[in-house]
């Protein structure tokens, strides 16, 4: 399974397991996600992604935009 793949699988698993708003607040990604995020902006950086690299990084940036509103629902609703 793809990292992007296992980063979508790890937010379903967040929202399945009905996680209470504290715990989506400590949500992060798991560290092989972010080690391939920052692989993947270093590549993007020096020029050198392939068109498979770009849609990935292009995918995973919008996992992180999902989580992003996510955390900003749960603040404005916790207040």
């Amino acid at each position: 399974m793809q990292v992007t793949e296992r980063a979508y699988d790890e937010i379903v698993d967040l929202f399945a397991r009905g996680s209470r708003p504290a715990e989506i607040l400590q949500f992060r990604p798991s560290d092989a996600a972010q080690q391939r995020a920052s692989y993947l902006l270093e590549r993007n950086r020096a020029g050198e992604l392939t068109d498979d690299e770009a849609a990935e990084l292009e995918q995973l940036g919008q996992i992180e935009h999902l989580m992003q509103l996510v955390k900003a629902r749960v603040r404005l609703h916790s207040s």
